[in-house]
């Protein structure tokens, strides 16, 4: 049984303006820096395997937490979002002629325009995932994450989520041959530098 372990990347500009960013290589802002620097991976994690996606705000991000840098693995890019990225996402919802919809009601099929549906970021994550060896963390983004816990969840993208993804914490997950499941516990928070 090998744990995997994902943290969400630090804000940035476009996060703070509630952009959609999807592969747009934005770095984290000032403050996240900041704010991360306050924290550091917990114990039992230190020594995991260390991977990123390719965009710097992810790479930055376990660059500051772990201070190590991190490999770089191009199967946990973000979601790709096609032609809403950089826009808003009330702005998208506002426009009918968008073909907008919230997460929760795209089944594993539904693909934003020019996008990635969540069935394609699965099949690209899971060849690599189910092909680690060890503990290991990836420092990715909240698209991809999703895909994991969804199928971890048995989460169909069909109604509200049974998780909430939020920055400072590890989401766990356990692999065992080509299954996947929730860890227990299955959210660890980062640890506090000053503790």
């Amino acid at each position: 049984m090998i744990r995997f372990a994902m943290m969400r990347h630090g804000h940035t500009a476009w996060n703070r303006a509630h952009r959609i960013q999807g592969r747009t290589d934005i770095p984290l802002d000032d403050q996240a820096r900041a704010d991360l620097s306050a924290f550091a991976l917990p114990q039992e994690w230190k020594e995991a395997d260390l991977y990123a996606t390719p965009l710097s705000r992810a790479r930055e991000t376990a660059q500051i937490v772990a201070g190590r840098q991190a490999q770089v693995v191009d199967a946990l890019i973000e979601m790709d979002w096609g032609r809403w990225e950089g826009q808003k996402g009330l702005d998208l919802k506002a426009d009918p002629k968008s073909g907008f919809r919230d997460i929760e009601q795209w089944g594993w099929g539904y693909r934003p325009p020019g996008g990635e549906s969540a069935a394609e970021v699965w099949d690209r994550v899971a060849p690599w995932l189910f092909g680690l060896k060890r503990d290991s963390l990836a420092v990715c983004h909240i698209g991809t994450m999703r895909m994991v816990l969804a199928k971890a969840y048995g989460w169909d993208f069909d109604g509200p989520a049974p998780f909430a993804v939020k920055r400072n914490r590890l989401f766990v997950v356990e692999l065992q041959g080509d299954e996947i499941r929730v860890a227990d516990p299955s959210i660890i928070r980062l640890e506090r530098r000053d503790a």
